[in-house]
């Protein structure tokens, strides 16, 4: 439930410091490949401090890792513990969210240059609304992320790439989208992929290995990321990883990091717009997830839909408009081909709110209790821990 623990809104993320789409070049610099990057990337990857050069370097991404919950539960975590002198926080981007930000990983682009700017965002051509996880089948990955991504352009640089994941993830939606290029391996444990890493660290040649791991974030949004479940999920995840560190030879770099942190929501403090009708009015979408919120306004109807919206939510949330957001930064410098995708307005939820829609949505949608999105430091910020 509510955790008592949330912060203030922090306004939009700070891009200029350290942030997570800094991480694979950081990795790539590490194994000699900087010629791929500008000055300007090669300088904001060397601030990482990953100066040491590696045969072959792991990121390693554990979904829903937050730095504050991480600091929070140091005590279930001596292997992240022991790693205190190389570790740095970092910034996720905004929304605060899983599809967001692995595409900003794998891209080096802030949200607003690769596109992916939500869960749920809108595809204009079509005019509809699609999950930017579980995908829509007639939307072009490749189309929908249309430049090269750091995976295909290491590939070109003669980084052997190989990304570790579940199989339903090979080839297909986000990973195509975001993360192509290289090879995939399929595994279904965390042992498992952790023992692939230390063979692909083994293997000959000069490689870059991205291992994902999502049990920690899902654990939290049934749970609650202050669960005796999320803990034990951390404490598994740390054992795991530090056998990983212990495993690889000596030429190679581990990196862990995450995508966001979370807010456990009291139910009570959510607003369900099934029993706001009123707020479906002048709106053709609804778009983003619970702690941000993007609505897609009828044509003529945005002077309302601002009106009733923020006489209805009120200092829950922050709600701005398209051309405001990408104003104040929220998403970085926004690619014209993408600015269509982020809503006519922009509903940013503060402390422990959240909006949810139980007519629209799964029963087990609406019993999570675990969110993500917005700009609060619980959510924004990710540890980077280096070995």
């Amino acid at each position: 439930m509510a955790d008592g623990t949330t912060s203030p809104l922090t306004g939009p993320p700070d891009y200029s410091g350290p942030i997570l789409s800094d991480v694979v070049p950081a990795a790539a610099l590490s194994l000699g490949a900087g010629e791929i990057f500008d000055d300007t990337a090669r300088a904001r990857a060397q601030s990482l401090g990953l100066d040491r050069e590696s045969r072959t370097t792991i990121v390693v991404l554990i979904d829903g890792m937050g730095e504050s919950q991480l600091r929070q539960y140091s005590g279930y975590t001596p292997f992240f513990r022991s790693m205190a002198a190389s570790r740095r926080t970092l910034s996720t981007g905004f929304p605060s969210t899983t599809a967001n930000s692995l595409s900003s990983l794998a891209t080096g682009r802030l949200p607003g240059g690769h596109g992916v700017v939500g869960y749920r965002v809108l595809d204009p051509s079509k005019d509809t609304v699609f999950n930017q996880l579980t995908w829509d089948l007639d939307v072009d990955p490749v189309s929908w992320v249309p430049d090269a991504t750091l995976f295909e352009r290491l590939t070109e640089a003669e980084v052997d790439v190989v990304s570790l994941g579940e199989a339903k993830f090979a080839g297909r939606g986000l990973n195509r989208a975001s993360l192509r290029g290289g090879r995939f391996r399929a595994s279904k444990t965390l042992e498992e992929r952790c023992a692939q890493a230390i063979e692909e660290a083994k293997a000959p040649g000069r490689r870059l290995v991205y291992l994902y791991w999502g049990n920690l974030d899902k654990t939290g949004h049934v749970h609650g990321s202050n669960s005796s479940q999320w803990t034990e999920e951390l404490e598994h995840v740390d054992l795991a990883l530090s056998q990983l560190a212990n495993g690889l030879p000596a030429d190679s770099t581990m990196v862990v990091t995450a995508d966001h942190g979370m807010v456990d929501i009291d139910h009570t403090l959510r607003l369900d717009l099934a029993d706001a009708p009123a707020l479906r009015s002048g709106v053709r979408h609804v778009g983003g997830e619970p702690r941000a919120v993007h609505l897609y306004a009828e044509d003529g109807a945005e002077a309302d839909v601002y009106s009733a919206w923020t006489e209805t939510v009120g200092e829950r949330a922050l709600i701005l408009s398209r051309d405001e957001a990408i104003r104040r930064g929220y998403f970085g410098p926004v690619d014209p081909r993408f600015r269509q995708r982020i809503g006519d307005f922009m509903i940013i939820c503060r402390d422990e709110f959240a909006i949810v829609d139980s007519d629209n949505e799964s029963a087990s949608a609406i019993a999570l209790i675990g969110h993500h999105g917005s700009t609060t430091e619980r959510e924004l910020q990710i540890p980077l821990l280096v070995v």
